[in-house]
């Protein structure tokens, strides 16, 4: 009896298994998540560029050509949070003065309205000449506090030369904005509109890489 009972089972259909769950991507230790899972693309918005423009490499690292004009922005939007990444212009060999290179980018925070070259969204600049300045974009708007002068000492203290990394860390919280580069504060402001929406990064002109993109909400 416990023979035929065996078999019994063994000639019974299996039980179907339990459907995927799809997985959100890991946090790290201190709470930041990152916005780079695979090699795809298409995990992405890209306006204004294709797959051309854009690669991303097996850890995570995000080459942009710099041409044509336009950006890769998160599908997913946010609002309250510090964001975090590095990025890096390629040098030209025949750069000798690094004050005259014409590296163009930038971090476009808060994404609203038609996705075109340009959105309606607050700009952290990440032209090499200009790095950590805060302005609106076609209609964004916001209040910087911190004097010109100021921002263009800090920016001199802070900056990497060219093909050289800098990390960025970037602050929203209730309309208000600011940027770190390299620990050092380079531009803050407040009345930021929009205040919430994706995240783009800019493809003007010239190549530029992009690494360990994270963020955190500010609960």
């Amino acid at each position: 009896m416990r023979r035929l009972a065996v078999l019994t089972a063994l000639l019974l259909p299996m039980p179907p298994a339990p459907a995927a769950i799809a997985s959100e991507p890991a946090q790290d230790d201190d709470g930041f998540t990152p916005l780079v899972e695979g090699t795809d693309p298409s995990q992405f918005d890209l306006v204004g560029i294709n797959t051309e423009t854009i690669t991303i490499s097996e850890d995570g690292e995000i080459a942009l050509s710099g041409n044509p004009h336009g950006y890769f922005a998160t599908k997913e939007s946010f609002e309250d949070y510090v964001l975090q990444f590095e990025f890096m212009y390629e040098r030209p060999d025949d750069l000798r003065n690094d004050a005259l290179f014409p590296g163009n980018s930038g971090l476009l925070i808060h994404i609203q309205g038609e996705p075109k070259v340009w959105p309606k969204c607050v700009e952290v600049q990440l032209k090499n000449s200009d790095v950590g300045r805060l302005l609106g974009v076609a209609g964004g708007t916001i209040q910087s506090e911190r004097p010109g002068q100021a921002i263009s000492q800090s920016r001199a203290e802070a900056i990497q030369p060219v093909g050289q990394w800098n990390r960025m860390e970037v602050t929203c919280q209730g309309g208000r904005v600011t940027a770190v580069l390299n620990d050092i504060l380079i531009d803050e402001g407040a009345g930021a509109d929009p205040q919430s929406g994706p995240i783009g990064f800019q493809s003007e002109g010239r190549p530029i890489r992009f690494r360990n993109l994270r963020i955190k909400p500010i609960e």
